[in-house]
């Protein structure tokens, strides 16, 4: 198991998408206030949970796609946050690429520290609970947002976007996602 290997097929994976999204839509993300950046994954991450309670799906994206969108939106709210609301809302594809690796290599280089201290007990892991601490993270979130972005002692927005991004991530490697490249 080599985790850079296998976290960085998944993030090709899901910059793919994102890029071709990108040429097919533009940056019309850049209209998102943060909060709803965070109400898109909080539908994603409960959709998920409802899939794995209810083994069943009506409409055609999987699970897996769910966590890619998660991975992906979890890019776009770092973007929100570092990308002044005064600037345009149009990045060219160039610059959106530039960014999105920006947002990942920072992400993937937290990954990699907290690895270290944690022994990868990701690996161990249910899928299910990795969904669930991205429903935590996302109340907290939310709760950060509706503090306005204040905290006394937690990690700000930010970090969380970073954990919520790597706990999809993992979920996609435990999914298989990495090795279907």
């Amino acid at each position: 198991m080599d985790t850079n290997a296998e976290y960085n097929s998944v993030i090709s994976y899901c910059k793919d998408l994102f890029l071709k999204k990108t040429k097919d839509y533009g940056t019309a993300w850049r209209i998102m206030r943060p909060s709803s950046i965070t109400d898109q994954i909080y539908i994603k991450a409960q959709r998920i949970r409802t899939l794995e309670v209810k083994k069943t799906s009506k409409v055609g994206e999987s699970i897996l796609d769910e966590y890619v969108g998660i991975v992906n939106y979890c890019v776009i709210a770092m973007l929100q946050l570092e990308l002044s609301e005064n600037s345009t809302d149009t990045l060219d594809y160039k610059t959106t690429e530039k960014l999105y690796n920006e947002k990942v290599d920072e992400t993937r280089d937290l990954m990699f520290a907290k690895n270290h201290d944690y022994g990868e007990a990701w690996r161990e892991m249910r899928i299910s609970s990795l969904t669930d601490l991205i429903l935590m993270k996302l109340h907290r979130v939310k709760q950060i947002e509706d503090n306005e972005g204040q905290t006394l002692v937690s990690e700000g927005l930010k970090a969380n976007y970073q954990d919520m991004l790597n706990y999809a991530v993992f979920a996609l490697i435990k999914l298989g996602l990495a090795d279907q490249k």
